[in-house]
C-alpha cells in the first residue's frame, strides 16, 4: 500500500485559506450595502483557533462571522446544503463546512469537529440551529457545552444585534436599517475547566441572548408585513387561523381583523387595540395556545390543507421531486400528503423528527427517508413543527403545555 492511501486525509486545505480572502473581498462591501451591517473585526484573535458560538438572526449570518476572524472559518451546516448536487461540491470544496443532521445526534460530526479542531482550525456553530422567528434567541441544545469541553478551544461569543429588524426571518425583504456583529465575551478552556455542563450553558445562552422586542430604532420597507403568515397562524379572537399579508399589514382571514407592522417593529391594530406591542408577544401567544391545544380532536378533519412540492432528500448527494401541486394536509396525529399519482401518510408515531429549514421549507424525517416539502409563498411550515411536538408531548404524559418545547 502507497504512502499515500497510508495519510489521512486532511480537512483543512490552503485553498480554504485563499477563498476566503477572496470573498471576504466581495462580501464585506456587500454586506454593509445591503445589510448595514458593522462588523467589528475580533482584533485579539492573534494565531489561535477559536471555536466561535453565535446567535442566528438572518440567512448571511456565517459571513459576519467570517468577517470577523482571520482565516477560514470552518461551519457547522445541516445536510441541507449538502444535497444540492454539483453546487455543494463547489462549497465543499471551496469552504469545506461540516455536516450535521438538523434535529438529531450526530456523532459523526462531532468527531469531524474533533478533527478539524486537531488540525488548529477555527469552528463555528449557531447553538439555536434556527433563525429565530420572533426577535428573541430562540432554544438552545444543552449538548453545546460538553461539545464545547470536548474540543478543548477558548470560546468566542459573538453577538449580533438588529439583524431581525433589518430582515426577519420570516420576510423576502431587507429592510433600511443598521445592524453589528461583534466577539462580546471570550471563555478560556481554563475558566470553563472548573464549570459544570450546566453552568458553562448557562454562561453562552445568556451572553448569546438577544432580545429585538424593543422599539430602538427604526427599520424600512413599503412590504414590511409581508410573510409574517410564515411564523403566526393563530389569532387573538379566532384561535387556530389563516392569515395574509400585504405591503405593511397583515389580515385574519377569519374575523377580518388587520394589523400593521411599523418601522420601529411595533405592531398596531387597525381600527382596535391590539394586545400584542411585538411579533415576539405574539409569537409567544401562539405558542402557549399550542402548547395546551388539544390536537387529538383534529384526527379526523386537517387543521390545514397547503397546496406543496414534495422531494425526497438524497442525504449528501441531491433532491429528487416526487410530486408538484400535491395537497398536504396537517391533522393532530399525522401529516397527509396526496396527488393524483401519489398518498403519502405520516403518522406522527413513525417520524423521528420536522423541522423548519429557511424561510418556509419543512423536513420530514420518516423512518430512513427524508422527505422535504415547499409551499407556496405564504405557506407557514412552523405550524407543522408546533402540532407534531405537541402530539408528542400529549403522547408522553404532559397535558399541561405551558413549559413545553414545540421544537424550535
Amino acid at each position: 500500500m502507497s504512502k499515500k492511501k497510508n495519510r489521512k486525509k486532511k480537512w483543512i486545505k490552503p485553498r480554504h485559506r485563499v477563498a476566503r480572502e477572496l470573498l471576504n473581498l466581495v462580501l464585506r462591501p456587500y454586506s454593509y450595502l445591503k445589510y448595514g451591517v458593522r462588523v467589528q473585526r475580533f482584533r485579539e484573535q492573534e494565531k489561535r483557533p477559536y471555536l466561535v458560538l453565535y446567535n442566528h438572526q438572518t440567512a448571511f449570518d456565517q459571513f459576519f462571522v467570517g468577517m470577523a476572524f482571520r482565516g477560514p472559518v470552518y461551519y457547522l451546516a445541516t445536510e441541507d446544503i449538502f444535497s444540492k448536487g454539483f453546487v455543494s461540491s463547489i462549497i465543499r470544496y471551496l469552504v469545506a463546512p461540516i455536516p450535521i443532521k438538523k434535529q438529531t445526534t450526530d456523532i459523526k460530526a462531532i468527531l469531524n469537529c474533533l478533527k478539524v479542531a486537531k488540525e488548529g482550525g477555527t469552528i463555528a456553530i449557531a447553538p439555536e440551529g434556527n433563525r429565530t422567528y420572533s426577535g428573541r434567541t430562540e432554544y438552545m441544545s444543552p449538548s453545546i457545552a460538553p461539545l464545547a469541553k470536548k474540543l478543548g478551544m477558548p470560546i468566542a461569543l459573538y453577538r449580533i444585534e438588529g439583524g431581525y429588524g433589518v430582515h426577519p426571518r420570516w420576510s423576502d425583504v431587507v429592510r433600511k436599517g443598521k445592524m453589528r456583529g461583534f466577539v462580546s465575551k471570550v471563555i478560556s478552556p481554563e475558566e470553563y475547566a472548573d464549570m459544570t455542563d450546566d453552568e458553562l450553558c448557562l454562561a453562552i445562552k445568556n451572553e448569546l441572548f438577544v432580545d429585538e422586542a424593543r422599539a430602538d430604532a427604526s427599520f424600512y420597507h413599503k412590504k414590511s408585513a409581508e410573510y409574517l403568515e410564515r411564523a403566526i397562524y393563530y389569532c387573538h379572537y379566532c384561535g387556530l387561523s389563516n392569515l395574509e399579508s400585504h405591503g405593511n399589514t397583515i389580515e385574519c382571514k377569519k374575523c377580518g381583523r388587520r394589523v400593521k407592522y411599523l418601522p420601529t417593529k411595533e405592531l398596531e391594530g387597525v381600527g382596535f387595540d391590539f394586545p400584542y406591542r411585538f411579533v415576539a408577544d405574539w409569537y409567544d401567544a401562539q405558542s402557549e395556545f399550542a402548547g395546551r391545544l388539544d390536537v387529538l380532536q383534529y384526527t379526523d378533519e386537517p387543521m390545514w390543507r397547503d397546496r406543496v412540492t414534495l422531494r425526497e432528500v438524497i442525504p449528501y448527494k441531491k433532491k429528487t421531486v416526487l410530486c408538484k401541486g400535491a395537497e398536504m394536509s396537517l391533522y393532530g396525529n399525522c401529516i397527509e400528503i396526496a396527488s393524483d399519482s401519489l398518498q403519502l401518510d405520516l403518522p406522527f408515531d413513525e417520524l423521528q423528527a420536522v423541522a423548519v429549514l429557511g424561510k418556509n421549507k419543512l423536513n420530514i424525517y420518516h423512518k430512513d427517508k427524508i422527505y422535504q416539502i415547499k409551499g407556496e409563498k405564504r405557506f407557514n411550515a412552523l405550524k407543522y413543527v408546533h402540532i407534531y411536538h405537541r402530539y408528542k408531548n400529549i403522547i408522553k404524559g404532559e397535558i399541561d403545555g405551558k413549559l413545553q418545547f414545540l421544537g424550535l
